[in-house]
Order: structure tokens, then C-alpha cells, then sequence
């Protein structure tokens, strides 16, 4: 008996460990989801299909698998189209499987075609491979062309249309190959080249590990901590980074805002930087804070993609290759040498912990409404130590750069593209990939909130431990800052206001959620904790100030050096 198309796209996916499965489903996909749902796979359908697409990319974030998003032809696809370009620019690999009416419906000549548009054309710039399954027999070589151009060089995302014509055309296939017959799985990097790597962290003096988004994302954390053991020395976090691997906590500090970090990157003779692209948000490694030493400083450059190397910046030793194989590599060349710690490791391990203490007490207290600074104080001092964390928001994040007390082992956030409404829907991905084991805060504000607030339903409709804490200040908070820096005082402010009467936390209770209203500081906690308990998923509404929220951002100065040419 022939295997179904759509069955067979599930056993291929199967092949790679995936098991879940975002997306509305419409008559091209029902026969999919109930064949999902018959196989035990998470199944879920939110609101929206842009929700699907970032939920799919914070599951892919949270697996180290690809994320497997559905949407319906014509206005589910076009929905698809922001959480594709999200997925490119974050280089999360996503692949989005779209419908579409029968390939005939293209070929006649006809106007008033319902629900009908050519999507293949639209969607192809913001992914990194497109294919449309023409013929039935075409389905091994299309879905695995895209999961291998998804995973390879620098991850991103892939679409597969699947026409009406094909739906239940039926197969005879064998069993799905294991993924390393078509694609290069655990690629590691030269001998040679490890052994130079090797001796150039044996000759450092003060060596740094600089930790991107990347390393989160492949699940590197172990290997990456057995190899900072083994240098002895300070783990610099990306702002794409900002995990902590367990057991590095104390001596990672994040770049730019830890006065710890400046003066272990300036000091410093060598970087070894894994999973980065080395972009604007580090300086590309060559000014602002890596200035000083570059004439002398040795990079070795951690990277899948090839055509990445010496891009941004020279490098002295590429090792090109999956982290998940290459950094155990250099673990096993260093492991019968392992370095004393770096003469300052433990001053600045100090010292990044009287800075976090520091902020936490000179936070402004006893304002009301909250001030943005003690709000994110008080909010993680809440997180659960075991917790996940989300973040989401213009002003709300730079406040979180700088003040928040929690070190989660699993931070997901929108950082390369700055797509805002990503937190709830990364926060419903991120539980789901988890299994709802381990707790999960999205910290966040309102205006981002707003965007993809039904999926409250979506969580708990699936009764995810997830708690949405929420500054409200009733503006674009951001945005009125770049008002007021503007325009002189009383600056015009059209477009980034709204009613003082919104309350989240009976949009919430509608919703199906637990809720709670804070005024005052003290209250966060206590409320982040009811809401846990509730055994619900919970929204925390916390009233903040939105002058200080608009104009005192923390070391904004530093975020802006991101945009400015001259630092570049």
C-alpha cells in the first residue's frame, strides 16, 4: 500500500526529531494534522500564522532541530511572510510549508481567481531555499533540500509549497534515510588546524571566550563549558547570547554593559568567539572596546559557514565545522593542558557581581507608578532559577540589559531584527519544545504585547506554566524617547499613545488566564508567585512610569554605538 504525500512529509521530519507541528490548518493540511495528532506529535494552531512562525523558531531554538510551520494558501501564507523574514534575519532555521490551489488554477489564463495569488515569487527573498512540490514523487528531494539548505552554513529558514494536485497521491517509498545519507551532519574541523588553535590559547595571557546566539541555539552549552574550564577565563556574552551556561554564571558577563567585560575584551590578547557572527553589536571585534589591543589580540573563529570567515574581521585560525563537534575538538587538544586562571578572572568576577548588586540597590524606589529600573529588579528577582526566559520590547529590554538580577540558562529574544509581538509567541513555542516542564517568564511591555495577545488563549488552551509580566506605561515607550530627543520641548507626539484604561490582567481572565494588577513595587513578586501557583498561565500587569521609561534608558548611549558608522 502506497505511503501519502502528507504522511510521508511527516515521516521525513520524524527522521530529523521533529515532533511538533505549528500551524491553522485549512482543507490542504487537515489530513496532516489529524495524521500528526494519530502519531502522538504536539500539535498546535494559535491565532495567527505569524504566531505559528515565531512559535516554530523558538522551538527551533529551544531543539537544535528545525521548526516546522503550516500555512494556508493566499492569507495564511502572507501571514507567514514576517515570521520569515524574522527567521532569516535571526538565522533560525524554520521550514514553512504553504498551500496552494492546484498548479492548473496557475496555468489558466483567468482573472478573479479566489484566494489565489503566486506565493512561491513573493516569499523566495526572505528565505534561503523555496521549492514548490510540482510532482508527488518530488517530495523526498524537496523537503530534505530544504532541511539541509535550513541547517547548513548559516541557518534560516526554507519554504515548500504544497499544491491541492498533490495532496493525497500516494507513494512507494522505502523508510526515511537517516539525515547524515543527504546532508552533512557533525562537521568537524581540521587537525591542523585545532592543533594551531590549541597553541595559540596555551600562549595567551588573557584569553576570552566571546559566546553567541549560536551556541544557544546548536544546545553547545556542555562542550563550551568544559573548554572555558579548561582556558580559565572570562565568557563575554553577545547581546544575541545573553543565556548562561550552567556552572559559568559568575564569570560571564554580558559585552558593553558589564564594566567586567570592557576591561577583559580590552585586555585581552586572544578571542576565541563560537556561534557570532561578529556583528554591529560587538563591533564587528575591531573598535569601541576591542580597539585597544587589536594590533596584537589573536582570533580563532568558530564557524559553520565558510563563506563567513574573515568577513567582518581577520581572523588567525578559522575552524570551520558544527560547534556541537568542533569546540570538543579543542577541549580534547587542551585537556592534558589546562591554563591557570587569568590573573584578573577573579577581581572581575567580583566585580561584575558588586555591579549587578549595585544596580539592584540604587534602582529608583517607591515610585508610583514603578519606575522601568525597579520594575525589572523586582520581576527576576522572581524567575525561576530553573525557569525560561523571553524577552520582548524596545525600552523595556534596554532597561533589562542593564538591571536584571536572574542568569536563566535559556534567554530567547528577537535581537538581530528587532521584530516586536515575538515574546508571546516565542514564550508558547519555547514551553511547547520544552514539554511544559520547566516554568517560563516573558517579560515584556505593552505595546509589544498587544500584537499577539490571543495567543494567551493558545497557552491556555494548552495549560503552558508560562507568566507574562507586563510594564505598562500606555505609549510606545521607546519611541517617545526618540520624540522628545528630536523635537524640542513640548515635542509633537502623534501615533505612540493609547487609553490609560487597558488592563491586561482581565484581558487575561477573559482568556482564560490568571491575572493580577501591581501598583506598587513590592506586590511584583508576591504576584509573579500567585501567578505560577495558579496553575495557569498568568499575566502580570505592573503600571510603570512612562517619563522614565521614555528617558532614562540605561546605557543607551552604548546601544546606539550598534547604528553608528564611526564605531563600526
Amino acid at each position: 500500500m502506497g505511503v501519502p504525500v502528507y504522511q510521508r512529509i511527516l515521516d521525513l521530519f520524524e527522521a530529523e526529531g521533529v515532533t511538533t507541528l505549528f500551524g491553522i490548518p485549512d482543507p490542504n493540511f487537515v489530513h496532516m494534522f489529524v495524521e500528526a495528532d494519530r502519531r502522538g506529535w504536539a500539535v498546535v494552531a494559535p491565532h495567527h500564522e505569524e504566531s505559528a512562525g515565531f512559535m516554530a523558531d523558538a522551538a527551533a531554538r529551544m531543539t537544535g532541530r528545525p521548526g516546522l510551520c503550516i500555512g494556508t494558501l493566499g492569507p495564511g501564507v502572507a501571514n507567514l511572510a514576517g515570521a520569515m523574514m524574522c527567521a532569516r534575519v535571526e538565522n533560525s532555521p524554520v521550514i514553512f510549508i504553504g498551500g496552494q490551489r492546484a498548479r492548473i488554477t496557475e496555468r489558466r489564463v483567468r482573472r478573479g481567481r479566489i484566494q489565489f495569488v503566486r506565493q512561491e515569487a513573493l516569499v523566495e527573498p526572505s528565505v534561503k531555499y523555496s521549492a514548490s512540490i510540482e510532482y508527488a514523487d518530488q517530495t523526498d528531494e524537496i523537503v530534505h533540500e530544504a532541511i539541509r539548505r535550513a541547517l547548513s552554513g548559516t541557518p534560516g529558514p526554507a519554504y515548500i509549497e504544497y499544491p491541492a494536485h498533490v495532496l493525497l497521491h500516494e507513494l512507494d517509498v522505502p523508510a526515511p534515510p537517516p539525515p547524515g545519507t543527504y546532508r552533512l551532519v557533525g562537521q568537524g574541523a581540521g587537525e591542523r588546524e585545532i592543533a594551531e588553535a590549541a597553541r595559540l590559547v596555551r600562549t595567551a595571557k588573557n584569553p576570552i571566550l566571546l559566546v553567541g546566539h549560536g551556541v544557544h541555539t546548536s544546545r553547545a552549552g556542555e562542550p563550551v563549558k568544559a573548554l572555558a574550564e579548561l582556558m580559565a577565563c572570562p565568557v563575554i556574552q553577545t547581546s544575541g547570547g545573553t543565556s548562561f551556561i550552567a556552572g559559568l554564571e559568575d564569570r560571564t558577563f554580558p559585552y558593553g554593559f558589564s564594566s567586567a567585560a570592557v576591561e577583559a575584551v580590552t585586555a585581552s590578547d586572544l578571542c576565541v568567539a563560537l556561534g557570532t557572527e561578529l556583528g554591529e553589536p560587538v563591533h564587528y571585534g575591531r573598535t569601541r572596546h576591542w580597539a585597544q589591543n587589536d594590533p596584537i589580540r589573536k582570533w580563532i573563529y568558530v564557524e559553520q559557514d565558510p563563506t563567513a570567515i574573515g568577513v567582518n574581521r581577520p581572523v588567525d585560525v578559522a575552524l570551520v565545522g558544527d560547534l556541537r563537534t568542533v569546540v570538543p575538538q579543542l577541549v580534547d587538544a587542551l585537556r592534558d593542558s589546562p591554563r591557570s586562571p587569568s590573573a584578573d578572572l577573579a577581581r572581575w568576577v567580583e566585580q561584575d557581581a558588586e555591579q549587578l548588586a549595585e544596580v539592584a540597590e540604587t534602582a529608583p524606589s517607591g515610585q508610583i507608578p514603578i519606575h522601568p529600573a525597579r520594575f525589572v529588579v523586582e520581576a527576576t528577582k522572581a524567575f525561576p532559577s530553573e525557569g525560561i526566559l523571553v524577552r520582548d520590547g524596545g525600552a523595556t529590554v534596554i532597561f533589562q540589559w542593564t538591571y536584571s538580577q536572574a542568569k536563566p540558562r535559556d534567554v530567547i529574544w528577537n535581537q538581530n531584527f528587532g521584530h516586536l509581538g515575538t515574546g508571546l509567541p516565542y514564550a508558547v513555542g519555547a514551553a511547547v519544545a520544552d514539554g511544559g516542564k520547566r516554568p517560563v517568564m516573558l517579560l515584556t511591555s505593552d505595546s509589544s504585547f498587544l500584537f499577539h495577545i490571543a495567543e494567551l488563549e493558545t497557552a491556555a488552551r494548552l495549560n503552558l506554566p508560562l507568566v507574562c509580566v507586563v510594564g505598562v506605561d500606555h505609549q510606545w515607550g521607546l519611541e517617545v524617547g526618540v520624540y522628545k530627543r528630536t523635537f524640542p520641548q513640548p515635542s509633537p507626539q502623534p501615533g505612540v499613545h493609547w487609553s490609560k484604561d487597558v488592563r491586561f490582567d482581565t484581558i487575561a481572565e477573559g482568556l482564560g488566564c490568571h491575572g493580577e494588577y501591581v501598583e506598587h513595587e513590592q506586590d511584583i513578586g508576591p504576584a509573579i508567585k500567585r501567578a505560577y501557583a495558579s496553575g495557569r498561565p498568568g499575566v502580570v500587569h505592573v503600571e510603570i512610569d512612562p517619563k522614565a521609561n521614555s528617558e532614562e534608558m540605561p546605557n543607551y548611549a552604548e546601544f546606539r554605538t550598534w547604528y553608528a558608522e564611526g564605531t563600526q
